[in-house]
């Protein structure tokens, strides 16, 4: 099964260690990229949560938010530095005698100084343990949406494939007619500028020419990736640069069977496979 590189998900949790939200957002990407978004107190735990999403994701952007509540934040021993408050003080007061037209210092500021309010660390093993079993239901959720957007990608896909070969039943169906009329076609020309050709000299003509418009090499090479990307849907997997690689090749055959036309039919031919080549091509970005 293929899976899309965009999907979204959300899980929760609440217990007497706390509570917890983990978003997850998956875009295309080229590679594996992770933007994790935690709070302060738990940037301990950024390598093993990445650990954990290397396990589920191969490819793509991810962007994990996580937010974090204490159950009881009286219980994680909030506590004021007596000691830096009666410096800052101190310090106020001697500012405030030798400059006269300093503000006084407001609680408030003293309040917001860096290193007034102490915290007792969070039990990082306990929250750990909760925090990586609600990533990993998220991620769980994450993959099932993917895989979900996946299986819609490929009948996309399946019905373009299907398009494409019957653009090329068409072509090699009216071959045996495009040879016929071009055959007829030269001996025209010959007969209009009144060149007398012998029947050998003409066959050599006329196989020269056959062979400089020959798409016969194309059909197949279009025929023989088309039923690559069928397999590699039916086998799933990582495979979006598998198939975007098969797009160019796709992409590169239809233009040379447009090259090669000498006829309305297979040119016509050649602008569709090309236009539902494009189509793929563009889904096939968001293929993990």
């Amino acid at each position: 099964m293929i899976q899309s590189m965009t999907a979204f998900s959300r899980t929760q949790e609440q217990g007497d260690w706390g509570s917890a939200v983990c978003e997850l957002r998956s875009i295309n990407h080229r590679y594996l990229e992770m933007v994790l978004r935690l709070p302060e107190a738990l940037h301990a735990l950024e390598a093993p949560m990445r650990e954990c999403i290397r396990h589920y994701i191969k490819r793509g952007k991810i962007e994990c938010h996580l937010r974090f509540q204490a159950n009881d934040a009286s219980s994680l021993g909030m506590t004021i530095n007596h000691s830096l408050v009666d410096q800052l003080c101190q310090a106020s007061e001697l500012i405030s005698k030798k400059f006269k037209s300093v503000a006084p210092t407001n609680v408030m500021d003293i309040l917001n100084w860096p290193g007034i309010f102490h915290m007792a660390e969070i039990d990082l093993e306990t929250v750990q343990d909760h925090v990586i079993k609600l990533l990993d239901k998220a991620l769980q959720d994450l993959v099932a949406a993917r895989a979900r957007e996946g299986d819609e990608l490929k009948q996309l896909f399946l019905q373009r494939l299907e398009q494409m070969k019957v653009e090329v039943t068409k072509v090699r169906k009216h071959l045996p007619e495009i040879l016929s009329y071009q055959r007829e076609r030269l001996i025209s020309r010959f007969s209009d500028a009144k060149l007398e050709l012998d029947a050998d000299r003409l066959e050599q003509e006329i196989v020269l020419f056959a062979q400089k418009t020959d798409v016969m090499e194309e059909l197949d090479r279009i025929d023989s990736h088309v039923s690559e990307v069928r397999r590699i849907l039916k086998h799933g997997g990582v495979s979006g640069r598998r198939l975007d690689f098969l797009m160019q090749e796709l992409h590169r055959e239809a233009n040379t069977l447009g090259a090669k036309s000498t006829d309305v039919d297979t040119t016509r031919a050649s602008v569709e496979l090309k236009v539902l080549i494009e189509q793929v091509r563009e889904q096939v970005q968001n293929v993990e």
